[in-house]
């Protein structure tokens, strides 16, 4: 089995669908945010078809961090494999970003994989002012790999991504609007479209929310059926959390599914049952 179609995958992939830049001066931007706040934690059930699979978090820290003289969020997203699946594909994974709290943009990254036998940990240090990164890889058994690389402005990194992403207006956004995706991964500036699709009602273990369905665009791959094979939704409220995602693979349907929630900067926007 390919270690490479994580059982979180798609909400991993997702924070790559949010990554964006816009053209700017170079002057720091200022992004006003009004969704989300430290001390927040969502909680995720990863579905393979009828199985619990997996489980993943993504939650921000109670104390604000100062990375590169800036103040930072400290977001993590972990991911882990459970039950059965955890015989035959063991994942352990952490996706860390120090986000800058004015412009949401990322001073340091952090991964650790662990999948199997394969162990990778990478570290990233942005400089916005010379739109360079700072890339330290230690993979198991390899000798440490460093590298600078160019960037465009506002580049971000997956996790950086999610969180601006919450903080753009959908209110006026059109069905089949596209948004032009930037960011920065696996030594590389990426591009990816987003298609905006409306607004739905979905129902999540957390209970039946109103939410914003976006698709990213996705490059040929073996993993997903074609690519509109993502579907992600936000909840359509002040905080934007992401509430779903949905993925059609060609090895199955793959469900990431909210089930718990604390610390949201707003209130819920739960639509009630009849």
């Amino acid at each position: 089995m390919n270690r490479r179609w994580l059982l979180f995958s798609p909400l991993l992939l997702a924070f790559c669908a949010v990554l964006w830049s816009f053209d700017s001066a170079k002057t720091e931007r200022a992004i006003p945010n009004h969704s989300f706040a430290k001390g927040e934690v969502l909680r995720y059930k990863v579905h393979y078809g009828l199985i619990n699979a997996a489980e993943a978090t993504v939650e921000l820290s109670d104390e604000i961090h100062k990375v590169n003289d800036r103040p930072c969020y400290k977001a993590t997203v972990t991911g882990k494999t459970t039950g059965s699946f955890d015989f035959f594909l063991r994942i352990r994974d952490t996706w860390r970003s120090y986000i800058d709290t004015t412009s949401i943009l990322p001073q340091r990254f952090f991964l650790s994989v662990e999948e199997n036998s394969y162990r990778k940990k990478e570290t990233m240090d942005f400089d916005h002012h010379k739109n360079v990164v700072q890339v330290e890889t230690h993979r198991k058994q390899d000798p440490v790999k460093k590298g600078n690389f160019k960037t465009p402005d506002n580049i971000q990194d997956i996790v950086s991504g999610f969180y601006f992403l919450r903080t753009l207006n959908y209110d006026n956004r059109k069905v089949g609007e596209v948004i032009r995706v930037q960011g920065f991964f696996d030594d590389e500036v990426f591009n990816m479209d987003v298609t905006y699709k409306g607004k739905e009602t979905v129902e999540t273990k957390a209970g039946v929310i109103r939410a914003i369905r976006l698709v990213p665009k996705m490059p040929e791959n073996k993993l997903f059926k074609g690519e509109n094979a993502i579907s992600v939704y936000l909840s359509d409220d002040r905080n934007k959390i992401p509430v779903l995602f949905q993925a059609e693979m060609f090895v199955g349907s793959v469900k990431v599914d909210m089930y718990k929630y604390q610390g949201l900067r707003n209130r819920l926007n739960l639509v009630a049952k009849n």
